[in-house]
């Protein structure tokens, strides 16, 4: 609740916090003895050294937030999936949170290994580049989302995390390709540079899910002709579709289904628009995305014969398997 105009500064400061101080906040405004006071009788609760809540019940998830950031000192703001989430990025992990502070400086990390049970853990990552243009005005502080699934895709524990968290951002809406590569530019030292590079250029082209950028990544890499990526098409009854790849040239379309293809609507939606793929002449292959990282080779050279049929002639490079082509 927003508190009356007449309200003083230690209701303003705790509005705006969301009920955390620093101590030397509460006693810059109350004075130490009455702090002290406070949290010796149960009013306030303080949570680890330095950082207080005007209350004295369980933390609430901007609570959580607040006490990351102010226990990890000045210039700390709320980083990676915990900035991206911050962001309305879904689906990432709540835990544990993320912080990101000055180069210059250490947290404190006696006092982060020390907070209450109901406090997630807090990760503190620094950085020696973080211009305005990449913090974000909310409270607490955060990175921009677009430096969030940078960041949070450099930290990620494989590559095919990194490259879910940038397809996830982008696919939601959240993040532009552009964006991504724009806060690239001024971290030339960013860990999976490349590899972010890489997933960011295949996101701009088309590929918006993980999946689809493992089959763009399968076609190079069998010599198969890259396919245009979410290509927009009316269907037999005039609805808008988005192909996940296809081939304009030979009429051959692949879908990558996700898990959510097995639910019984979404699978009788997916048969109708089968129906009106071959009904319209074109040849349509569908493959589990589970089914490109486990047996890539054979989902290769289904592609390959669906497209000799359909008149693609391979150069001798292609013909030739990846192993032999080296």
């Amino acid at each position: 609740m927003v508190p009356a105009d007449d309200a003083d500064a230690l209701e303003w400061l705790a509005f705006e916090q969301a009920r955390v101080l620093t101590t030397p906040q509460a006693a810059g405004i109350l004075g130490d003895p009455v702090v002290r006071s406070r949290i010796r009788t149960g009013r306030w609760r303080s949570i680890c050294r330095g950082i207080l809540v005007t209350g004295n019940g369980r933390l609430t998830r901007d609570q959580q937030l607040w006490v990351a950031v102010l226990a990890a000192g000045p210039g700390a703001v709320l980083a990676g999936v915990t900035a991206a989430a911050e962001a309305g990025v879904r689906g990432l992990r709540r835990e544990p949170l993320h912080v990101l502070v000055p180069a210059e400086r250490r947290a404190a990390r006696t006092t982060l290994r020390r907070l209450p049970i109901d406090m997630p853990a807090v990760l503190v990552h620094r950085t020696s580049v973080l211009p305005d243009a990449h913090v974000q005005l909310a409270r607490p502080p955060r990175t921009t989302t677009a430096r969030a699934l940078v960041d949070a895709a450099g930290w990620a524990g494989s590559a095919d995390e990194a490259q879910g968290l940038l397809a996830a951002g982008c696919q939601q809406r959240r993040v532009l390709p552009e964006e991504l590569d724009a806060v690239l530019d001024v971290l030339p030292r960013a860990p999976r540079r490349q590899l972010i590079r890489q997933a960011v250029a295949d996101i701009a082209g088309g590929a918006e899910a993980l999946s689809e950028i493992d089959f763009v990544r399968l076609c190079r890499r069998h010599r198969l002709p890259v396919p245009d990526l979410q290509r927009h098409r009316v269907d037999a009854a005039g609805r808008n579709r988005w192909l996940d790849a296809y081939w304009h040239e030979w009429r051959v379309q692949v879908e990558v289904d996700g898990a959510h293809h097995m639910d019984a609507r979404q699978w009788a939606a997916d048969m109708r628009r089968q129906n009106d793929v071959w009904t319209s002449g074109d040849r349509i292959l569908r493959f589990p995305a589970w089914l490109l990282r486990a047996r890539p080779d054979e989902v290769a050279d289904t592609v390959r014969r669906a497209l000799i049929a359909a008149g693609w002639i391979p150069t001798d490079a292609a013909r030739r398997s990846p192993r032999r082509a080296r």
